[in-house]
């Protein structure tokens, strides 16, 4: 989308070209390098810049983003944490997020979501191999690009060896792809809180809705915490997979590197359903020169 009358020409010498949307914490704009290469710009909204305890979460994020690099993440290009307002560029991702793909077209199946699964699995390697648990793994931050599934937004992550920094009075996060234990004691979030998080993304990838699903956010943040995931609608090798991630204690969870052997063995046509026996091909569709 077009530059708005209120933005900035550009941010920390990089010329913007369009705003590709904006949240409650800040605005993601399009940009260039001296050399051409787009980049994503995250520019922190002005009420925030003198919140100390919102700089610091912003420096954190900025450390987190920074210690990752990864085929499945995209990595810092540079950042101003102390600046005015504080802002952070990364490698621009050109794709929908996987939000916006199911709100399009629906659930994913066949080699379409065994890639999103494995892309997801070997992203969360990538992040804890250096120490960062993400803590708010959700759609809106995964990336479709045509290379695969890339995790972006380290908003509310934290290194394993850092003091976890909450908001004062509030949990931090999205209640439908929160583990149990970032509900209950954010402080003592580990990595199988993100494999508990991949397992609702999952589910939602495969059937257009996560596995804990309440019009009202309190309702499913109960369910999280006290009651088992809705996984009828998940096919069943991936439900096999899923099914563990979805523990309600971490410690019964599968790691990073045990999911992704699971995630390995399924099967190409994941989801696909059979079709039906004693039907000939739909006519409407005999000829692939008569689709578009």
């Amino acid at each position: 989308m077009s530059l708005r009358g209120g933005d900035p020409a550009e941010i920390g010498g990089y010329p913007l070209e369009e705003r590709l949307g904006s949240g409650g914490m800040g605005t993601v704009f399009l940009a260039r390098t001296s050399s051409g290469r787009p980049v994503a710009i995250k520019l922190i909204h002005q009420q925030f810049a003198g919140d100390d305890e919102f700089r610091i979460r912003f420096r954190q994020e900025v450390a987190a983003a920074r210690r990752v690099s990864g085929a499945f993440t995209a990595a810092v290009v540079d950042a101003a944490p102390e600046a005015d307002q504080p802002w952070m560029a990364t490698t621009y991702i050109e794709g929908p997020t996987l939000a916006q793909r199911i709100t399009d077209e629906g659930p994913l199946n066949g080699a379409e979501l065994r890639r999103l699964a494995i892309g997801l699995a070997e992203a969360l390697r990538d992040i804890h191999r250096v120490g960062v648990v993400h803590r708010d793994l959700k759609p809106s931050n995964v990336v479709l690009s045509a290379e695969g599934p890339r995790v972006i937004d380290f908003g509310i992550s934290r290194a394993v060896d850092q003091q976890t920094l909450t908001m004062t009075g509030r949990v931090i996060g999205t209640p439908p792809f929160m583990s149990p234990e970032q509900l209950q004691a954010p402080r003592g979030v580990g990595p199988r809180s993100d494999v508990f998080s991949l397992g609702t993304l999952l589910v939602y990838a495969a059937t257009g809705h996560g596995p804990f699903d309440a019009d009202s956010p309190y309702i499913t943040a109960y369910q999280v915490v006290h009651e088992e995931p809705s996984l009828g609608a998940v096919p069943d090798a991936l439900r096999a997979v899923v099914e563990p991630c979805l523990d309600k204690d971490p410690e019964r969870r599968p790691s990073v590197d045990e999911l992704l052997v699971l995630l390995r063995d399924l099967p190409s046509d994941l989801g696909v359903p059979p079709p039906a026996a004693g039907r000939g091909p739909d006519p409407r569709h005999a000829s692939p020169s008569t689709t578009s």
